[in-house]
């Protein structure tokens, strides 16, 4: 029994030491991660579809996807295109017919023309990036099934910060869609500097003197050194050659673009934030379990370990390091129209949904996930110490190194922001808005 107990010890001891390192790691307590029951948008609309109460139209041209986004409140506008041969649908992928993405907050779905499926993803409350496939042919009961190994051979790695998530990449492309993989790549975020953006996808808006890799298509299988994007820059329209008729619109926005590497980035965030402190968290009750001990103190490793989650993630939704625009940039689909009007309101009009695009994305440069149930349903302990650091951020000033691209005006405007259209924000926060109403009377 002894040893047993010992051989217990040391299992919950490396849990709590040792990083996350493959699949199977997050396949155990506490995350689950395959067979734990979903909790996001598509499982509640497969739900409505068994119950009766949903139902998705199936068309000719487009399939079920027209009605899976209306379904899902995923606007048509959000559409980009992406020619690289880099998803399970890869034979169905060129630059003729590129695959198209639409999203929303919480919802990703993938287009090929004339595909067999269509490949959505969404960010789960508890299991992070949670994937699906829907078969294209008309059926009586159409099903968003669950995929795991099959998205997951991409989808969990170093580039999605070893939890299951979302991936942008950047890379160079030939003339029948195939990757060339020996010109380099780039994982793509909005810390990702505007001319390593957007190999392999197809780019529509103006953006100055600034240049990208979109719209590029090389001849050959090798990268030549000297690359002229003279014809590349700057369309208002998609090259001649893409089959637009086959596509619900004929945009690829380069501000959904800049959103939709933005929004990956800060889901993969709350993924690896949420994984680490459920981990800390479990092992922390396994110690105590086996050793005894207060059961309402957290061990000095497990609060460090939560700590450390909190402050990657604290960075991603304060736009640490984001690339700097040197020129206004413009989408040509109307994407950031439909962004704004979902916005959630101060009293003087204010959003953290409101684009700066001269000089960097967003006017107020902390992230709208902040309002997503993602974020919200963290573990308590980890959401209270993201809420503190963020406060020790605009409030009290700390780390002005890091946090230098904050002005002054940024952190107030972002904190009364906040105040006034996040009911979930701590006391402390609520109570600074009573402060100043009291002020001003």
């Amino acid at each position: 029994m002894r040893i047993l107990g010992l051989l217990a010890i040391v299992s919950v001891w490396c849990l709590a030491t040792s990083p996350s390192d493959a699949a199977d790691d997050f396949d155990r307590p506490p995350i689950e991660y395959s067979t734990a029951a979903p909790d996001n948008p598509v499982a509640t609309l497969q739900a409505q579809l068994e119950a009766g109460t949903a139902q998705l139209k199936h068309s000719d041209q487009h399939g079920y996807l027209d009605s899976l986004l209306h379904s899902l409140d995923i606007p048509v506008e959000s559409q980009t295109l992406v020619f690289s041969q880099t998803s399970l649908q890869r034979n169905r992928i060129s630059p003729r017919t590129p695959r198209a993405i639409y999203f929303n907050d919480d919802v990703y779905v993938g287009y090929c023309a004339s595909g067999e499926m269509l490949e959505v993803s969404t960010a789960d409350r508890q299991l992070g990036a949670v994937f699906y496939t829907l078969d294209q042919h008309p059926a009586d009961l159409p099903k968003l099934v669950r995929q795991t190994d099959r998205c997951l051979q991409c989808h969990e790695s170093p580039r999605t910060d070893d939890v299951p998530g979302h991936l942008v990449r950047s890379l160079f492309v030939s003339k029948s869609g195939q990757p060339i993989f020996s010109g380099g790549s780039h994982s793509v975020d909005h810390t990702t500097p505007f001319e390593h953006r957007w190999g392999g996808w197809y780019v529509t808006g103006t953006h100055g003197a600034q240049t990208h890799l979109g719209n590029l298509v090389i001849d050959g299988d090798e990268v030549p050194a000297v690359i002229d994007k003279s014809a590349s820059q700057n369309l208002t329209r998609l090259p001649d050659g893409v089959a637009t008729e086959e596509y619900l619109s004929a945009h690829s926005d380069i501000v959904a673009l800049m959103v939709l590497e933005h929004q990956t980035f800060v889901h993969n965030r709350i993924t690896h934030a949420g994984y680490a402190a459920r981990q800390a968290l479990y092992a922390d009750s396994e110690f105590r379990r086996i050793l005894g001990g207060n059961a309402g103190q957290l061990r000095d490793s497990t609060v460090r370990r939560i700590g450390n989650a909190a402050d990657g993630l604290v960075e991603a939704l304060l736009f640490v390091k984001e690339a700097k625009l040197t020129d206004p940039v413009q989408g040509t689909s109307g994407f950031a129209e439909s962004f704004c009007n979902r916005a959630n309101r101060d009293e003087e009009g204010r959003s953290l949904r409101d684009f700066d695009l001269t000089t960097r994305l967003f006017e107020y440069p902390c992230s709208y996930l902040i309002d997503s149930r993602s974020f919200q349903e963290l573990p308590r302990e980890l959401r209270d110490t993201v809420w503190t650091r963020l406060w020790s951020v605009l409030v009290d000033g700390a780390d002005p190194a890091k946090f230098s691209h904050l002005s002054a005006a940024d952190r107030q405007a972002i904190v009364e922001i906040i105040v006034a259209t996040q009911p979930q924000a701590p006391e402390r926060w609520r109570a600074m808005s009573k402060r100043d109403a009291a002020a001003a009377e």
